[in-house]
């Protein structure tokens, strides 16, 4: 079977996709670049990658005609976008569009619970985008999911921060609303389940798991789960502003996807029942079980894919290709370089870097500069790595974002996502005589950036200094 999958370096598509292939179909995959998909992974299945731009209509042509069925996973509230609604809408027109061009017999669409009378923003933007995919060409099979608990999941991470860091919560009313939460791997057993269902063609149907919460359960039962003693007071009054930047502050979360979960959090995500867990013969596990499962993952150090390495579209509309070739004109410049004894060693540092590992140097200085960046409303140090030791274009390291990860060559280019008057690039190699070389790049916008660099260069002096020297020993 030919498939379609959008989103394909998106949260869901990355975990379905294994599946599929596993499965024997042969997949293609939509992706807004090709630098960010990771094919050596996937050598020897049937599988093949194409750029495209939703936003875009001229770059849909690349889709194939003879395919059988799309899955719909493009998402762009996680990209921190103000206009996310109109943008989804946007593109769901122009997927419609180019869907009914081909032979497509299915599209399958993950959406939101929307049960409650009164919506958010976002629950209202995902009922706007089931509506604008219906069509008379192709069946539609929407399944609606409310939290997602797996490893690296938004609902998860946000959740794991908010129990770990506070032994008291001080907490909104909202924690009383009510939602049913299922495992990802339950998301997954559906999504694959209706393939080409025709029982399921223009149809949709709520997933979730056997438990009614609410949040504030769910928190508890996760700090059970870890074995930790909280306590959780719950004030009447906290305005949706205060209750953000309650979010913001404790969990990884940017602030604009605070304030849309904030919204959403205030609306109940309750399931209605069907009978789509006995027509797939699905029975969804409780909530403590994909606790376990999912610490299980982050464990063995096996999370596939993280919310946190979403890509703000409009940050990047020029594409993290065109951020790899560093500029030298109107720059500042740390250059370091030393003699490096064990390729080897220093490569394995270089790969682990951030994260749970640290940066090797004043940690304490990166982590008041992280909680300096949060203070203006940037990403800060919270967001850590999905992998402890594997890199690849698109991923998150801290307040970094991995533009170019290559081991053979020995290099690893990241850029900066922090909130700086200006750009900012960090570059690791090792040449062919065995000399690192560390460079710090800074692009500065107007006297402020300049201003900046020179504020900050009497710490760059020591911090660029140590961690050079920690990461060839």
């Amino acid at each position: 079977m030919k498939i379609l999958l959008t989103g394909a370096t998106g949260y869901i598509a990355q975990r379905l996709l294994p599946v599929l292939l596993e499965n024997g179909h042969h997949v293609i995959c939509c992706v807004r670049e090709k630098i960010r998909f990771d094919t050596e992974k996937y050598k020897g299945y049937n599988l093949e990658v194409i750029e495209i731009d939703f936003l875009k209509e001229e770059t849909l042509k690349a889709i194939p005609e003879d395919i059988d069925v799309a899955y719909y996973l493009l998402h762009s509230m996680s990209g921190g976008l103000k206009d996310f609604a109109k943008l989804e809408k946007k593109t769901a027109e122009n997927f419609k569009t180019r869907m009914e061009d081909t032979r497509v017999k299915q599209v399958i669409f993950l959406s939101g619970i929307v049960n409650s009378q009164e919506l958010s923003k976002h629950l209202s933007s995902r009922q706007a985008v089931d509506q604008t995919l219906k069509s008379d060409v192709y069946a539609l099979t929407t399944l609606k999911a409310g939290i997602i608990v797996g490893s690296g999941s938004a609902s998860f991470e946000i959740i794991r921060d908010l129990v770990e860091k506070l032994p008291i919560m001080i907490a909104p009313k909202w924690l009383h609303t009510k939602c049913q939460p299922i495992a990802i791997r339950d998301v997954l057993a559906f999504l694959n389940g209706v393939l080409l269902k025709d029982f399921s063609f223009n149809k949709s149907y709520d997933i979730a798991g056997p438990e009614v919460l609410s949040y504030k359960e769910m928190l508890m039962r996760f700090a059970k789960a870890r074995g930790l003693k909280r306590k959780i007071i719950i004030v009447p009054v906290m305005t949706p502003k205060i209750s953000s930047y309650w979010l913001y502050f404790v969990t990884s979360t940017s602030y604009s996807l605070a304030c849309n979960l904030v919204e959403s959090m205030k609306v109940d995500v309750v399931a209605e029942p069907n009978d789509l867990n006995t027509k797939l013969e699905i029975e969804p596990m409780p909530y403590e079980e994909a606790l376990k499962l999912a610490f299980g993952k982050i464990e063995q150090n096996q999370v596939i894919s993280s919310w946190r390495d979403a890509v703000n579209y409009q940050f990047y509309e020029k594409g993290l290709s065109n951020l790899v070739e560093v500029p030298e004109e109107g720059c500042f410049k740390d250059r370091r370089t030393a003699k490096v004894n064990n390729v080897e060693t220093a490569l394995e540092n270089i790969w682990s870097i951030g994260g749970e590992k640290g940066w090797y140097y004043a940690d304490w200085l990166w982590g008041v500069r992280g909680f300096l960046d949060k203070l203006f409303g940037g990403v800060g140090l919270q967001r850590g790595r999905t992998n402890i030791n594997q890199l690849f274009p698109g991923r998150v390291i801290d307040f970094w974002r991995v533009i170019l990860a290559d081991k053979q060559e020995k290099r690893l280019l990241l850029y900066a996502e922090m909130k700086l008057p200006g750009e900012a690039w960090l570059e690791f190699k090792i040449d062919d005589q065995n000399i690192f070389h560390q460079t710090a790049t800074f692009r500065p916008v107007g006297i402020s950036g300049r201003l900046y660099w020179y504020a900050v260069l009497p710490f760059h002096s020591f911090i660029f200094k140590g961690m050079m020297k920690k990461i060839v020993s």
